[in-house]
């Protein structure tokens, strides 16, 4: 029986961690709490209150399912509760070498126990169960911990044998399961191995991984969006808003057995230049700086992705797998790429004619990209959406569908200058700092890109700059929103070297420093004195989320800022009334009509599902997959319009073959998308 093994290699071990990091995050936590209180819009006191609030927002961050701590663990560290506020003003060390050493110490064993419990194959007709007891508290000891892991691995291995043969269309077949859990308990091991080796051979130390998290938990104790990053985080966060930031130049997709391997190789790049690496090379393992190896040769594109995006080693080794199965080493150092014409023309934004009774236009964004170089207007995202509405304009579209659905937002002045394409000169929303003085943001250039039928998409994962734009146009009445509440962010921040000396007026934002703060400095309004904050903006046409989709938004942020309202700017004037109410009678008959949208109209899951048991029989557990499974007969089909490309796309896309193909992919994934068909049909009704 599992509960009888021995543990001979579980002995606690004492780990030394450097005194210099340690003092270093010390320090680092000290002047996140003076920098909060400088600089943010509405600081929380650094209390009894916030003590606790951290240490959960800490152990939640390093042990979230709780499989590393044990309950004496907690005891030890609990004694710290509320003492957390004394340790950070004090720049004291106490706490972090504690919690470094405990925590250290877990994840070997947990490292050890894996190999003992992956030895034995899973037995999935025993009655056995993972109880909401088990599963949401601390093991009481190491053997009530094996257990623990033993159920955890086996209702995954579970999972993963569901998966396929429910991907398969076929039952639980006894042969087929014995079959597939050597397999499938193997690649759960090797995963969840390699999560736990990538935390103890981290390239920057494990204390100094604690100790970033440590301030992180402190920032977000705050609210939600202000955060501590390291310089890589940092340049990690800027890429996603800019089109330049160090990388290694490749990109990476999964294989037919779901295995990571090398996708595109971007021109004069580390990796282009590399000359051993190409594209479909198998990555079998990686190793930062002079680590040890770490083997993925069992990960997917998307797990490796987000280990490349997480560790903070600048050079990287791999070992790849060639076509002809030999194994070459290749070594890359990140280097700042420089994009060229064509690569930057491939990072635009791009419009596609949905071509029916009418023709309409149809641009995504999915973020508020700027120009870091400083180039304000030039190279951002509102640029480009005007140059693509011109060259839609140019194949005679009768209305225009700007799609931000999970566009998390960006640049603010990005955000104005796009809701100024639709709208004459004025006033576009409003911003209040710390001082209480009221600032408008305004569209300073007369007239506008298009002023014809407008409709935004929207969703729960559109946010902040997304939310400021959709709330502009329909506060003017300019845009037809639809699609669900979006986030509910209605705040900004700016990134600030680790400095309490600094001023936001004079700061210099490339400054380089050991480490940085994103701190929420003022609040956004719309142009009518209302917030999306918390509450989001609320569509005038709703269409219910994805299925598949979580219901995860600001209002269930712990520490969210509250909503508060102030007057409407009084330059602000509406356009006309839209037809809304002709327009959501329309809506109706389409979502009645749709059995996509009367599938998602109940099927929507919780982002956190309460706590239950969890049978680790395969039939159960073949069941409860099932019932997460969007049924196959809920697809739409398009007889409502077909999807071109406008004339100036189909000249480039004659000479680039690669361009070419995943345009007839962009294209298939929007005529098959039941949201556009609906906006397509609500733009008829907009057109006069």
């Amino acid at each position: 029986m599992v509960r009888s093994l021995i543990f001979p290699l579980y002995t606690l071990l004492t780990f030394s961690v450097g005194a210099q990091s340690l003092d270093s995050k010390a320090t680092d936590a000290f002047l996140v709490s003076r920098m909060v209180e400088k600089f943010h819009v509405q600081p929380r006191s650094l209390d009894k209150t916030m003590s606790s609030a951290i240490y959960s927002r800490l152990l939640e961050e390093l042990d979230d399912q709780h499989i590393f701590f044990i309950q004496d663990d907690i005891n030890k560290l609990s004694v710290w509760r509320y003492k957390l506020d004394e340790e950070i003003l004090g720049r004291h060390t106490a706490f972090l070498q504690l919690l470094i050493n405990l925590y250290q110490q877990r994840l070997t064993q947990v490292d050890t126990m894996i190999d003992h419990i992956a030895a034995t194959p899973f037995k999935f007709s025993s009655q056995e169960k993972l109880t909401a007891q088990e599963d949401t508290s601390y093991a009481a000891n190491l053997q009530a911990l094996h257990t623990k892991i033993y159920k955890i691995m086996k209702l995954s291995t579970g999972v993963l044998i569901a998966d396929r043969l429910i991907a398969a269309g076929g039952q639980p077949d006894p042969k087929l399961v014995a079959n597939l859990e050597p397999l499938m308990r193997k690649k759960f091991a090797t995963t969840i191995h390699r999560s736990i080796r990538r935390l103890l051979q981290s390239p920057t130390g494990i204390g100094n991984l604690i100790g970033i998290v440590y301030c992180q938990s402190l920032a977000e104790c705050y609210d939600p969006h202000t955060a501590y990053f390291s310089p890589d985080e940092k340049a990690g966060f800027e890429s996603e808003l800019g089109n330049r930031s160090q990388s290694y130049g490749l990109t990476l997709r999964s294989d037919d057995d779901n295995h990571a391997v090398v996708g595109h190789l971007e021109p004069g790049s580390p990796a282009f230049q590399a000359g051993s690496m190409n594209e479909g090379d198998r990555i079998l393992s990686v190793r930062w700086d002079n680590k040890d190896s770490i083997d993925v040769s069992d990960a997917s594109a998307t797990e490796l992705n987000q280990m490349l995006t997480d560790e903070g080693g600048n050079k990287l080794t791999m070992n790849v797998k060639k076509a002809d199965g030999t194994v070459r080493q290749v070594s890359l150092q990140k280097a700042m790429i420089n994009p060229t014409a064509a690569d930057e023309e491939e990072n635009r934004v791009k419009g596609f004619l949905l071509k029916g009774s009418r023709t309409v236009g149809y641009i995504a964004l999915p973020g508020f990209y700027s120009d870091w170089e400083g180039n304000k207007g030039v190279k951002g995202c509102a640029n480009d959406v005007a140059k693509e509405i011109l060259k839609l304009k140019k194949e005679n579209i009768e209305a225009l569908v700007l799609d931000l659905r999970y566009n998390g937002g960006g640049s603010m002045d990005e955000a104005v200058e796009l809701s100024g394409l639709f709208i004459d000169a004025g006033p576009v929303g409003q911003i209040k700092s710390k001082d209480e003085k009221v600032y408008t943001l305004k569209d300073v250039s007369r007239g506008t890109v298009w002023d014809g039928p407008l409709l935004v998409l929207v969703n729960g994962s559109s946010a902040s700059a997304s939310e400021m734009v959709a709330g502009t146009l329909q506060d003017y009445n300019r845009a037809l929103i639809l699609g669900s509440p979006t986030y509910g962010k209605a705040t900004a921040q700016v990134v600030l070297p680790m400095d309490t000396t600094i001023d936001l007026v004079n700061f210099n934002p490339k400054a380089e420093a050991s480490s940085y703060i994103k701190v929420t400095i003022s609040r956004l309004y719309r142009v009518d004195g209302r917030t999306a904050q918390v509450s989001g903006v609320v569509p005038d046409i709703s269409l219910p989320d994805p299925p598949e989709a979580m219901t995860q938004r600001e209002s269930s942020e712990q520490f969210a800022l509250p909503p508060i309202t102030i007057a409407a700017n009084k330059y602000y004037h509406q356009l006309p009334p839209l037809p809304i109410a002709a327009e959501q009678a329309i809506a109706g008959k389409i979502l009645d009509a749709s059995p996509y949208f009367r599938y998602a109209r109940g099927a929507h899951k919780p982002a956190r599902p309460a706590a239950k048991d969890h049978s680790l029989d395969i039939n159960d557990i073949i069941a409860e997959r099932k019932s997460w499974k969007k049924p196959d007969n809920i697809t739409e089909t398009n007889n409502i319009f077909t999807v071109a490309n406008p004339a100036y796309e189909l000249q480039r896309l004659q000479t680039d073959t690669v361009a070419k193909e995943m345009n007839e992919e962009r294209k298939k994934t929007v005529l098959e998308d039941p949201y556009l068909m609906a906006a397509y049909q609500l733009a008829l009704g907009m057109i006069k």
